[in-house]
């Protein structure tokens, strides 16, 4: 009965460090128009991952969004937009109108994933490895409304988020894509 208790133990032990172990580059997500995306394919950069809405007061920054990328996009940096519906129904629209908004609207060419959910019951696997530290190994960090954004260095690895409120030019993000 020893053995067995200590096999399961064990197990245990193994499945919660593979879990801890995992790395962005673990995930494969879905782009706005429906093609499978491994985020390996980003291996050697920066990536700004943002939750985005086309409904919200904090939209706007889908220019600064834009403006960031066009100035970093050639130093191996990307930033990824999830478009999600979880905060007051902001985002209600098909990844077809959302692509469209944000073509129209903003001129968004960072690449835009399908609309999914980063909070609650539904939360997709790649937030809740950006929100949970016993994921990410790293920080809590639930998701506290659109926009929020989290920094991938170019191993994969968790470095960080910013509020939603924070401009996509704030302090913090612009010395990390800057650093060596």
């Amino acid at each position: 009965m020893k053995i067995f208790i200590l096999m399961i133990m064990t197990m245990m032990l193994t499945i919660s460090s593979e879990a801890q172990n995992k790395s962005f580059y673990d995930f494969t997500v879905i782009t706005i128009d429906g093609k499978e995306f491994p985020l390996s394919s980003l291996k050697g950069k920066r990536v700004l991952v943002v939750n985005v809405a086309s409904k919200c007061g904090l939209t706007p920054q889908y220019a600064e969004l834009q403006k960031l990328y066009e100035k970093y996009k050639d130093q191996d940096f990307v930033i990824i937009g999830f478009p999600a519906n979880n905060f007051l129904w902001q985002e209600p629209g098909s990844n077809e109108e959302i692509a469209k908004f944000c073509s129209l609207n903003y001129n968004v060419t960072f690449p835009m994933m399908a609309k999914i959910s980063v909070k609650g019951k539904d939360m997709a696997p790649l937030y809740q490895w950006l929100t949970k530290k016993e994921l990410n190994s790293k920080e809590d960090a639930p998701v506290q409304w659109n926009f929020q954004k989290f920094m991938i260095d170019e191993n994969g690895n968790w470095v960080g988020f910013v509020a939603p409120k924070e401009s996509p030019f704030s302090e913090k993000i612009v010395t990390w894509i800057e650093k060596e």
